[in-house]
């Protein structure tokens, strides 16, 4: 099976269940996350929207904009009570359409593009306990982050930054940050800085966001080599596929 023909089935299929109330939970969770803080993926649910469901579009637009407005974790009951009208022959009817679509998506990235989409996620984050008064700041914009309002979350670690210019663990989050923010360049900045901290709990998985990040800026023998620093899985499948 080919590659397109990989991501435009999963593409329809995550679609088809999303409309019709047929993820979990957790499944809900990430899609919602993605259609969050991942512009281009908002696009192309978007477009799918607009070409299947004709005169419905101006009816679920004004649904799907509220849906925005609200945070990422929007309960799967409520998610489902929005779409039920929503039927999956029109979907399946649409097929070839969505295909097209996925197919055209493909094929206008370069290679090294469709590594960087395939490999690059957010890191979860850590845990928002907010139990450390004297770490509120932080864990405020890690809420933010977490939230995937990305640029909440830099202006915030930006803040701290200024006076913690070395803390390995800010200049992580603010590169990834940056990398889900679609500014690779300046992630790299960050990044750099993260790897610096011989004892950072955080070296390993720095090693493998800059490595991603040179990546998308085409700079490729500076990511095999961040890559290979890391243990990270990913890394490893990465490489791999940047050797092969």
């Amino acid at each position: 099976m080919n590659p397109n023909t990989n991501i435009s089935q999963e593409l329809l299929e995550s679609v088809e269940r999303y409309f019709n109330g047929n993820m979990t939970a957790d499944e809900l969770s990430a899609f919602e996350g993605k259609l969050k803080s991942d512009i281009d993926f908002q696009t192309q649910v978007e477009d799918i929207r607009t070409l299947l469901f004709g005169i419905e579009s101006q009816s679920l637009k004004e649904q799907l904009d509220d849906f925005h407005n609200e945070i990422p974790n929007t309960s799967a009951k409520k998610a489902q009570s929005k779409v039920r009208f929503l039927h999956f022959g029109k979907i399946a009817a649409a097929a070839i359409v969505v295909i097209a679509i996925a197919n055209f998506w493909f094929f206008n990235q370069s290679p090294n593009e469709k590594l960087y989409a395939n490999f690059f996620s957010p890191d979860p984050g850590l845990a928002t306990t907010m139990s450390s008064n004297s770490n509120f700041e932080f864990y405020d914009a890690m809420v933010n982050y977490k939230q995937g309002d990305y640029k909440a979350a830099i202006s915030k670690w930006t803040t701290i930054h200024q006076s913690k210019p070395k803390n390995d663990t800010l200049n992580y989050f603010l590169g990834v940050a940056y990398m889900a923010n679609k500014n690779e360049s300046k992630a790299i900045t960050y990044l750099e800085k993260a790897i610096e901290e011989p004892t950072s709990n955080f070296k390993s998985e720095a090693y493998y966001y800059l490595g991603l990040a040179y990546l998308k800026e085409g700079h490729i023998e500076k990511a095999k080599s961040s890559l290979e620093n890391s243990n990270n899985n990913n890394s490893k499948a990465l490489l791999s596929a940047l050797n092969n």
